[in-house]
């Protein structure tokens, strides 16, 4: 499929004004297939030619202004629409589609729970044309009034409030101007909760089969929805501008949620039917915040082309954090974002494709290209960029320069310099000359102290600031000194902290004798890395558990990261902190942060293979102290931490010794008990180690689906056959993920599940063949199934543990002859630069 040129693109908006869409959907006619008819209205201003995008099964008629077009000169997805002449016109066109099983355009899911099925759609960025015709692009705006056929015992949702007119037939209130990727549509025999607030219908919905778990949480995800609402109103001018709030969670969604305009879509992992803990319930909160916020940045006001993806996505990003914690009971928000997001911007910054958070608009010449930077950039640094840009402009006047740039582009499009000229209408800074260095360059600063200590007891301290190829920014950061407690061995105590703008304020002169630590960009306002001097970096060792505010906790422990991955930092000696200071740490997600590095990275990449055993051993032991730190009811408000441990303990099991005992005893010594999530992980631990006979792990698997029977059950056996240390098991795992059409390719989510259990560290010999089949075989799997596939297949089923110069070797002969698709040279691209790394710092290791 051709992609859309932003060249292309300009030249249709300048003739095309895009009034109205009147789309009808036929949902009754089989498990493949639904029908498709589109009117769209619009004007043409001037003689011209343009083209309507459709990816048809089949394209039955074509109108224009009531005279025929010929069907057959659809080419690819591009329908020619030649000599128009100023005026209104009316286009016509009946197709029949095909569902997905992709989770792009529209999604068809069968239940295996209840053998109900589901469909919904999933616009962005550019597949509206596999579910209606269109103008597809984000500055052509109008109307979509849809009609929806449907099976009579389905109930349909949208992006406007549904009628059921008679049995099975339903039509959907018109929409103000929106683009065309926003359109969404959502059917079948959902299990929904309705309310209202605000004057305003809201509602929840899911599969029947996940009914009760919405049900118990149903009240949680109501008021978070109503709390952010309220503060979006008394943050934003402009009220909520659609008619109705919906919140749909629907199964094998490929993102975390969509924002489309009156219905949110969300992944339904995100109504838990297994214990989890309060940092999960968090994220699911930050992950409704951030698409209600899409209501104003990106539904409202539009980005007018891709390269502003930043309007979008880093705003809500930010907001999403920002306004749950200050509406809900989710106060420390920014703990969770700088250990589990920001080193997501921090790593796609450091790697040879990263892009600034702004790009220039020649680097985003057309569609493919745009998707590839739905980034850790694009949010997570973006979202730096803007809690940076708030500490230093300060959030009144960054607030009255968002409700200028509302006000301005309502129901619109807009650009970056749009709202860097409303933010500069707003304050006396000069905004223009921070957009510059902050959103048009890449790379990440590292900040480092330099002190001085004189001998009469005072002291200096300066920054030194190193960036990137493009150059430095100015930061404006907090620098945080500490004091050992003198009443309470191991805890820290605060003095008067340092405001700093770096790197204007030079060096400063401090009386009183230098503190046990300084910290740069305590709070962490600004996006940088940061690096300790010997003395605080000797302090933080021995008493970073001792630190009183988990934020600043999580500056150091990001700081241990960064630098191990810069290999300035044994990772044993990261392995070394975790084992001193995670069982006496209080905060969820920095436990949860923080060991999963460690697993993930620092034992399974970072270490020489005759290290992981040890390492493996430390964690376990870890995840020991913290359950027995978590025994009994008085530490009942630590369930969270105990989940994070036992969880922990089943991953880094080197034995089935002690996870057999709780499979078999359905429950943890102290607690909790096994759900169908804990049990899954056990078996895939059990499974990856061997730890049976091959008969009896998979007759253990397969009584496990019999007992769990729904999709993620499915899921779960799918990952523990893969894991199976059996080469008929890998075999039939390859052929399955390598599947490229037809009933048995595998949907997004099982290809997701297959690829996690397949690749394990402990089965390296078993799997080496299996490497160069991994880059002959892939190109093709991602040319026929599309950028979701391509995707998951460059993120999950990449040979991450062949931590080995020939792997890369094989990687970058895929990049010059494999030919892959845009979306899989990203990740290939993005997983051989984090391999190069893990090799000089596995080397490292091998040679300490």
């Amino acid at each position: 499929m051709p992609a859309l040129q932003r060249d292309e693109a300009q030249t249709r908006a300048r003739l095309l004004d895009v009034h109205r869409y009147d789309i009808a959907l036929d949902l009754t006619q089989g498990e493949d297939r639904f029908g498709s008819r589109t009117v769209i209205h619009f004007t043409a201003r001037t003689d011209g030619d343009t083209f309507v995008e459709l990816r048809p099964a089949e394209l039955h008629s074509v109108t224009l202004d009531g005279h025929p077009l010929d069907p057959a000169a659809l080419d690819d997805n591009r329908l020619p629409l030649t000599g128009l002449a100023p005026g209104a016109h009316e286009l016509r066109l009946d197709a029949t589609m095909r569902y997905s099983r992709t989770g792009e355009g529209m999604h068809r899911f069968t239940d295996p729970a209840d053998g109900e099925s589901y469909v919904y759609t999933q616009l962005f960025l550019d597949d509206v044309q596999r579910v209606f015709a269109a103008f597809d692009q984000p500055d052509l705006k109008a109307v979509f009034a849809l009609t929806v056929t449907a099976p009579t015992d389905w109930s349909v949702l949208g992006n406007g409030i549904a009628t059921q007119r008679d049995p099975g037939h339903w039509t959907l209130a018109p929409t103000p101007l929106i683009s065309s990727y926003l359109v969404a549509v959502a059917a079948g025999p959902w299990h929904s909760v309705r309310t209202e607030h605000a004057g305003l219908p809201f509602g929840i919905h899911c599969r029947r089969s996940l009914a009760p778990h919405l049900d118990a949480d149903a009240d949680e995800i109501l008021d978070l929805t109503r709390r952010c609402f309220d503060r979006y109103h008394q943050i934003f001018e402009e009220p909520y501008p659609f008619d109705s709030y919906d919140q749909a969670f629907v199964p094998e969604f490929n993102a975390g949620a969509m924002e489309n305009p009156g219905l949110v879509t969300f992944r339904d992992a995100y109504v838990f039917r297994s214990a989890v803990t309060d940092t999960e319930r968090q994220t699911r909160g930050v992950t409704i915040a951030h698409e209600m916020a899409h209501m104003w940045f990106g539904d409202l006001v539009t980005l007018q082309w891709w390269d502003d993806i930043w309007l979008n996505e880093s705003f809500a990003e930010y907001m999403g954090y920002q306004v749950l914690a200050e509406a809900t009971r989710f106060t420390d928000t920014w703990t969770d974002f700088a250990v589990a997001r920001k080193g997501w911007g921090y790593d796609a910054d450091q790697r040879p494709s990263t892009h600034p958070v702004a790009p220039a608009p020649e680097d985003v010449p057309d569609t493919a290209s745009a998707l590839l930077n739905f980034d850790g950039i694009s949010y997570a640094k973006g979202a730096s960029a803007l809690r940076q840009l708030v500490a230093w402009m300060g959030e009144k006047d960054f607030l009255a320069g968002i409700n200028d740039h509302f006000a301005r582009h309502r129901f619109s499009n807009a650009t970056l310099a749009d709202f860097i000229d409303s933010l500069a209408r707003a304050t006396d800074r000069d905004v223009h000359a921070w957009a510059e260095r902050w959103l048009r360059t890449t790379g990440v600063d590292t900040l480092t102290p330099v002190v001085r200590e004189a001998a009469d007891g005072n002291w200096s301290v300066s920054v030194e600031q190193t960036g990137s190829p493009d150059g430095t920014r100015p930061h404006r950061l907090t620098i945080g000194r500490y004091d050992h407690d003198r009443t309470t061995t191991g805890r820290l105590v605060p003095r008067e902290p340092l405001t700093w703008d770096v790197p204007d304020d030079g060096a400063r002169s401090a009386t009183g004798g230098r503190p046990a630590l300084l910290l740069l960009n305590d709070q962490d306002l600004t996006y940088a890395k940061v690096r300790l001097d010997p003395v605080s970096w000797d302090t933080a060792l021995g008493a970073l558990s001792g630190l009183p505010d988990p934020l600043t906790r999580a500056v150091v422990w990001n700081a241990a990261r960064d630098m191990v991955r810069d290999g300035e930092l044994a990772p044993t000696a990261y392995l070394d902190a975790a084992r001193a200071h995670l069982p006496y740490e209080t905060d969820l997600a920095l436990v949860q942060g923080v060991l999963a590095f460690a697993r993930t990275q620092i034992a399974d990449r970072y270490l020489p293979r005759t290290q992981r055993h040890t390492a493996l051993a430390t964690l376990t032991a870890l995840s020991r102290d913290i359950l027995r730190r978590t025994e009994g009811p008085e530490h009942g408000s630590e369930a969270g931490l105990r989940l994070t441990a036992v969880r922990a303990f089943i991953h880094s099991a080197t034995t089935p010794e002690g996870i057999q005992d709780w499979l078999d005893d359905g429950s943890v010594p102290g607690g909790p008990r096994l759900d169908p999530e804990l049990r899954w992980r056990i078996l895939g631990r059990l499974a990856t180690l061997g730890a049976a006979p091959l008969d009896e792990l998979r007759a253990a698997i397969d009584a496990e689906l019999a007992r769990d029977p729904s999709a993620t059950g499915r899921e779960g056996a799918a990952r523990c056959h893969a894991a199976l240390p059996d080469p008929a098991a890998k075999q039939a795992a390859w052929d399955a993920l390598f599947t490229t059409g037809g009933p048995a390719a595998l949907s997004n989510y099982l290809f997701t599940a297959t690829a996690g259990g397949f690749w394990a560290p402990e089965q390296l010999d078993l799997l080496r063949p299996y490497v160069a089949r991994y880059f002959t075989d892939v190109p093709a799997l991602a040319a026929a199934r599309g950028p979701a596939l391509a995707e998951a297949a460059g993120r999950h089923a990449f040979p991450a543990p062949f931590v080995e110069d020939h792997t890369l070797h094989l990687g970058e002969a895929c990049l010059t002859d494999g030919n892959p698709t845009p979306a899989l040279r990203r990740k290939l691209i993005d997983q051989l630069d984090d391999l190069r790394r893990a090799v000089k710092v596995r080397a490292a290791a091998e040679n300490a």
